[in-house]
Parts: C-alpha cells; structure tokens; sequence
C-alpha cells in the first residue's frame, strides 16, 4: 500500500477512519438526482433510489434503474446486468465501457447504459475513504488538502486521472474534479459538495452539485449537469 499523504490521512479520519471501512462490508444509501445529463441522454430522474456498494471490490446495485420500480441495475467489476425484482438476470453486458460514448448513446442511453454510468459513480463517490486505502490508486499531494489520483484499467471510473480537494481543517471533501468520459470527451466536470451530514456517528457528503469546469479552472455555477442528493446513508459489517 501507498504511504498516505497527511490529507488522506485526515480525510479518511473525517469520515469515520480507516478499522471503520475496513472492517465493512458494504455502503447502503437512498439518493435522489436530477440533471441536464438526465435530460441529454433521455433519461428519468432518481427519486430515492437504493444503493447498495460493496466497500472492496467495484459491485454496486441501483433500483430502480429506470422507469421501471421492479427493475435493478447492477455493476460487477466491467460488465453489468439488470435484475427483476427476484434477482434473476434479465439482460447482461461484459465489458461495459467499450460501448461508450459514441453512437447512439451520444443522444440516449438505455438501462444498462445507465447502470454503468451511475453505478460506477456512486460506487466511486460514496467508497471514497476505501479508495483512499486501495493501493492499486496512485495518490499524490499536490499541496495541502489537494490530492491527484491516477486509477488503473481495472476500476471502473470517470477518468484515469482525477483531482480530489478536501478542507484542510476538517478533511471533508470539498470539490472532486473530473472528465466523465463515457458522457462525452469533452465533459470536464467539477463536482461540488454543497453539505455534509451525519448518521449514526457517520459524516458523508449528503449534497453535490455537478457543473462544467470554466475559465482558471473554476467550477460554473450552471448550468447543472447532476444534482444528487443522499437521503439515508450506512455502512454495514
């Protein structure tokens, strides 16, 4: 494992320390989000929508996934998979990322496309402090509170390099930086933590706000490609 930098050390303090995520096994969240990226690729928004994360390896369930409430898509390292409400697979696609962006899937995704790109997401936001701990994610500290990350093949992600900024007093997330290239080459986006909140114990960022980077690197007010809200959030043994 990579030494940790004294900010990851402090950020994965702030989020409830390292025997915490470590000695669990999964993330369960209730989410809500909405976007012009929804709109873009003619999709309905999530309206509390579960999502279940294995902590150590890239597996995250999401339903619904789509218009249908009986329906889950699932993410199982680079392949994905919608379930019925049994759990029994009614359409599967290995190697997911291959299809993106081009085609079709520049003006619409379908549910898998979908459970991709969301499950791949979520996965990466809210396993964050585990990432931090991964050592196959290269980690360096630019300045203080200002991480770069370079992820391998292997994890599903937005890109291969991202930049994560964190406070410098309390280690929380403040801004997460990245191209979100399965939606286009050129999505460079800023994805904002507009508020954090607690749960049993636990801090995680409870409000992000997803923009287009601007002009010096700034993160634009608008227009707002994802809104996400987190509504329940757990870590269970």
């Amino acid at each position: 494992m990579n030494s940790l930098s004294d900010t990851a050390r402090l950020a994965i303090d702030a989020y409830g320390g390292a025997d915490r995520w470590l000695g669990s096994k999964r993330v369960r969240a209730v989410v809500s989000a909405n976007g012009l990226a929804f709109t873009l690729k003619r999709r309905p928004a999530f309206e509390r929508a579960l999502v279940e994360c294995d902590i150590h390896r890239p597996f995250c369930r999401l339903t619904p996934i789509g218009r249908r409430p009986d329906v889950t898509g699932v993410l199982d390292g680079q392949d994905v998979r919608l379930e019925d409400a049994s759990g029994a697979v009614m359409a599967q696609r290995e190697s997911a990322r291959m299809f993106f962006p081009f085609g079709r899937r520049t003006f619409w995704w379908d549910d898998m496309d979908m459970a991709w790109f969301a499950c791949y997401a979520f996965w990466n936001y809210f396993t964050l402090p585990r990432l931090l701990l991964n050592p196959d994610i290269t980690w360096s500290e630019l300045e203080a509170g200002h991480l770069k990350a370079e992820f391998p093949a292997h994890i599903p992600t937005h890109c291969p390099t991202q930049h994560f900024r964190f406070d410098t007093i309390s280690g929380l997330l403040i801004r997460h930086d990245y191209t979100a290239a399965v939606v286009a080459p050129v999505a460079h986006a800023a994805n904002v933590v507009l508020r954090h909140s607690q749960q049993a114990g636990l801090c995680y960022a409870a409000e992000r706000r997803v923009t287009p980077i601007g002009f010096r690197n700034r993160a634009l007010s608008g227009p707002v490609l994802i809104h996400i809200l987190v509504q329940d959030f757990a870590l269970e043994a």
